[in-house]
């Protein structure tokens, strides 16, 4: 059964909406009893065009001391959805909300100011948001003093503000991915006009630097870069968050340089393709495989990065990997088809030799390296031999783990406009036949560890069982074995005794206090 299309036409009715009063900077606008102060609104058109303007790096205070005890005696609660971008965006706002005199907490009840920090890369996380708004009605009718807000992907998407104006009246504040550090100013104006605020930048704004940031654990993510100009035919991150633009390197290493001195084990370098870094810094040449060197000079013992693209994988990379010392043995390398006319379709601009040829010297490079990726199965056209040719390639790299997804279609896409001509079904029966090729993978990989002793970096307990400790090797494998709780936060080695599919088990052998880089 075809998939039953959302109508999106009935949250563009804005014909019981009074305009209130106009200027250049905003507009107020009534809807159902509320006022709505609309600042700046997401438009798709203006998403589309990548701005010739040279991006700015700005190093100003985010927090203006008159905003720095608006939420003294207040508690905040913060929620994330989808990937590690959104995970790093939550800390800066927690950090801006806790020099604003905030607290954390996890009772929402005790909240006097919640947000939603949203995905928008897959329909069900939408909904997931939508589902979370409607238990959130409930509880601002008890606390009407209670903020509201809307943040992060979803909200650059115009049916999504759309749509939260005409029904969820309830929320004050939404704001997108490029103007965090705004956050002080709008919480001020949610809190004394009492109007729900919408300020969502559609053209990507300047590098913010010396943002606060609300860090947990012995791990950190370090952003190195903002946006995306792939424009995959299925995704609406580029949309979402913008053109490619890189901090500038110094600011780069000197951050991470100040997390080893606070004693962090491990940083992950993020960006939407972290392999395009530097390709728009002008005044000098100076690409990704030019700061991984410069990362393994820092005294911090594990330097990770996520996400890669294969079309900017270059030698000088993956020379730079094969030095090693901090730099671990493992590469998130998401490939979505292995079959060269889908990979076409989906404008992923390489071929199935292009990834084989690439792995081949990733692997010469970095021996004992773990490959990982990401797949989709069921796009539009996908015929039973252009996925066989997807099976192949999986077997044929030996990814020792996938994330997989079957299909579906993002408003605002290239993709959604063409024919979803794959039955669910089929798509389903792909899946369980993909899955079934990465486990077989990852069991067999898994094995060959059986006896050897790994560094492990504990990070607490299993989840399943208290009593049992869970950690990473350097190749990024969850491994649980017994030992005492002040061994979080520790490096450790542990010889692995049994080899399962989605984690080892071992024995520990001994701790080690500090590793060097």
């Amino acid at each position: 059964m075809a998939k039953e299309t959302k109508d999106y036409s009935k949250y563009f009715d804005f014909s019981d909406a009074k305009i209130i009063s106009e200027d250049e900077h905003s507009k107020k606008i009534r809807i159902r009893g509320r006022e709505i102060n609309i600042m700046a609104e997401p438009n798709h058109r203006k998403e589309k065009q990548r701005g010739k303007e040279d991006v700015q790096v700005l190093y100003d205070n985010a927090v203006p001391d008159e905003l720095k005890h608006i939420g003294e005696g207040k508690h905040y609660v913060v929620y994330t959805f989808g990937c590690q971008m959104n995970e790093h965006d939550s800390e800066t706002i927690k950090g801006l909300l806790e020099q604003m005199g905030y607290q954390a907490t996890e009772d929402r009840k005790e909240a006097d100011i919640i947000l939603l920090n949203t995905c928008a890369i897959r329909e069900n996380a939408e909904d997931k948001v939508f589902g979370e708004l409607g238990h959130l009605k409930h509880l601002k009718t008890e606390k009407p003093g209670l903020l509201l807000g809307v943040c992060g992907c979803m909200s650059q998407e115009e049916n999504v503000v759309n749509r939260i104006m005409q029904k969820h009246g309830f929320v004050d504040m939404i704001f997108g991915t490029h103007n965090i550090h705004r956050l002080p100013q709008l919480v001020k104006e949610a809190l004394f006009s009492k109007e729900m605020v919408v300020e969502v930048w559609s053209k990507e704004g300047d590098i913010i630097e010396n943002l606060p940031k609300k860090r947990e654990g012995m791990r950190a993510w370090v952003n190195i870069m903002y946006g995306c100009d792939k424009f995959c035919t299925y995704c609406i991150v580029p949309f979402t968050r913008g053109k490619e633009r890189s901090r500038r390197p110094e600011d780069v290493i000197a951050e991470v340089r100040d997390l080893a001195r606070q004693g962090f084990k491990e940083i992950t370098l993020l960006g939407q393709n972290v392999n395009a870094y530097g390709k728009d810094l002008k005044d000098m040449n100076y690409r990704f495989g030019d700061l991984m060197d410069d990362m393994r000079k820092i005294n911090i013992p594990r330097v990770r990065f996520t996400t890669s693209h294969p079309r900017d994988f270059d030698d000088h990379l993956v020379e730079v990997l094969g030095k090693g010392g901090n730099l671990v043995e493992h590469i998130h390398l998401p490939v979505q088809s292995g079959n060269t006319d889908i990979l076409k379709k989906m404008n992923r601009k390489y071929t199935r030799e292009r990834v084989l040829e690439l792995a081949a010297k990733i692997k010469a490079a970095v021996p004992h390296v773990s490959l990982t990726t990401d797949i989709i199965v069921g796009f539009p056209g996908e015929t039973d031999e252009q996925f066989e040719d997807t099976l192949s390639l999986v077997r044929e790299v030996g990814y020792d783990f996938a994330y997989t997804f079957i299909y579906s279609p993002r408003e605002g896409t290239p993709a959604a406009s063409m024919e979803d001509n794959v039955p669910m079904e089929v798509k389903k029966e792909r899946l369980q036949r993909l899955n079934k090729v990465v486990n077989e993978n990852s069991l067999r990989f898994n094995s060959r560890l059986r006896g050897e002793v790994v560094e492990v970096l504990v990070e607490g307990e299993s989840k399943n069982n208290s009593e049992v400790l869970a950690g990473r090797t350097r190749s990024n494998k969850l491994v649980h074995f017994e030992g005492s709780k002040d061994l979080i936060g520790t490096f450790v080695q542990v010889k692995i005794t049994e080899p399962m599919t989605f984690y080892i088990k071992g024995d520990l052998v001994q701790t080690a206090v500090a590793v060097n880089g």
